[in-house]
C-alpha cells in the first residue's frame, strides 16, 4: 500500500512539474492543480494510512493512539482543498483576462516566432 501511495505522489509531482514547465497557461494552471493534489495527498499520508478507525479519543486517561486516525490532516487537507479550488478558479478569471487582453495563451506575453 505504502508503495502505491508514494508511486501515486511521484507521478502527480513530476507531472506537475513537467506542466509547469510548458509554455501556455492553461498548463501551467493544470501543473498547479496537480502539484496541489500531490501535496494534499503527502499531508493526508502523514495522519498514518488507517481504515476502519475513529478519529476522536473518546475516553480521557492513557490510550493507545495507534488505534486512531489523527484528524488533524484531515482538517487540513480539506482546508487545502477549498482554497486550492478558489484559487484556481480566481488564476483561470485572470488568465482569461490576460488571453483577451494579450490575444495570446503563451506565459511570456507572445506567440513563438516559426
Amino acid at each position: 500500500m505504502e508503495i502505491v501511495y508514494a508511486l501515486a505522489i511521484g507521478v502527480l509531482t513530476a507531472s506537475g512539474v513537467w506542466l509547469l514547465l510548458r509554455p501556455r497557461t492553461f498548463q501551467v494552471l493544470m501543473g498547479l492543480s496537480l502539484l496541489s493534489y500531490a501535496t494534499n495527498i503527502f499531508i493526508f499520508g502523514m495522519g498514518r494510512l488507517v481504515m476502519y478507525r475513529p478519529p476522536i479519543i473518546e475516553e480521557a486517561g492513557a490510550t493507545d493512539p495507534s488505534l486512531y486516525a489523527d484528524p488533524v490532516p484531515q482538517a487540513l487537507v480539506l482546508t487545502a482543498i477549498v482554497i486550492g479550488f478558489a484559487t484556481t478558479a480566481l488564476t483561470l478569471v485572470v488568465l482569461l483576462a490576460l488571453r483577451g487582453l494579450t490575444g495570446t495563451d503563451h506565459v511570456d506575453g507572445r506567440e513563438p516566432e516559426s
